[in-house]
């Protein structure tokens, strides 16, 4: 069902990249704000399996208070390839948002593919964890249109965005992203670009480390999060939110800020090596440093 014009997200049409984790993840907090989405990834299985996925988000966000309660669901159409987007839902669109896997060529491509078929002016935000707007602005057509973002995992439920403005980021899109977020009820949090920004350049090193204890034998993955919950006041604990993050998405990530920042404490971990190859992703595949039946994504 279409926004209706008194939503805020009327008028919108968001087109995602990626119907992982995060472009779900992210098309189901625009949906469920009233914004159409158009999802565009050339994995059809995925593609296909992703409604059902966001409409259980959506519906987990509205359990949860997380959406308001006049927001009349955005239609949500799906496809292969950017190039069906002009004609998606017959409305091109005001934004696009780039959620492929976190691999500076992938990212390269998709960015280079999709700016060369939306409008000049129209918002590119390649939604990434570590790698430098800059080097993605590199593959595009118009710099001046892109803008990265670091959405939280679930989408729905952190309201902070980490925003990254790229040195030719243009004032119109960072203002063209602000609207978007206020549409979203999203707080953005600008901040200059660099490899990892602020929230990966802390957090990933740090859950690096804790995998490490693990792995010394020092305590088990429970203990280290009891211990960082009830002594520190993080949330969840580090290697929890591994899991959620995605242990294959934080090698991906730790390797960005390895090569771009020579620090050795990025290196990805044995351990976390060892997780990924057998194919332990976390929550996604249902097991990490814990194991969630039923739960995989």
């Amino acid at each position: 069902m279409a926004a209706e014009n008194g939503t805020p997200g009327a008028g919108r049409r968001l087109a995602v990249l990626g119907a992982g984790v995060m472009g779900s993840g992210i098309a189901a907090l625009a949906v469920g704000h009233g914004i159409a989405v158009s999802l565009i990834d050339p994995d059809r299985r995925r593609l296909a399996e992703a409604p059902a996925r966001i409409d259980h988000q959506v519906r987990m966000a509205r359990l949860m208070g997380a959406l308001p309660e006049e927001a009349v669901p955005g239609a949500l159409d799906t496809g292969p390839s950017p190039a069906d987007l002009p004609a998606a839902g017959g409305l091109a669109p005001t934004a696009v948002i780039e959620a492929v896997t976190e691999d500076a060529d992938a990212k390269a491509k998709a960015l280079a593919d999709v700016s060369a078929l939306v409008a000049p002016g129209t918002p590119i935000i390649s939604n990434t964890s570590s790698i430098p707007i800059d080097e993605l602005a590199l593959a595009t057509a118009r710099p001046v249109d892109l803008i990265g973002t670091h959405f939280m995992n679930p989408p729905y439920l952190i309201r902070t965005v980490e925003v990254i403005r790229g040195t030719h980021t243009g004032e119109a899109t960072l203002d063209a992203l602000r609207a978007l977020l206020a549409a979203l009820r999203r707080e953005p949090i600008v901040v200059e670009d660099a490899p990892g920004f602020v929230t990966s350049r802390i957090l990933h090193p740090m859950i690096n480390d804790a995998v490490r204890v693990v792995a010394a034998g020092t305590a088990s993955a429970e203990s280290v999060d009891r211990l960082m919950r009830g002594c520190l006041g993080h949330p969840t604990g580090p290697l929890r939110t591994a899991d959620l993050i995605g242990l294959d998405n934080l090698v991906d990530s730790l390797w960005v800020l390895h090569s771009r920042t020579g620090d050795e404490g990025c290196r990805p971990c044995d351990l976390l090596l060892e997780l990924v190859r057998a194919g332990h992703l976390g929550r996604k595949s249902g097991r990490g440093f814990y194991e969630y039946e039923g739960e995989q994504a």
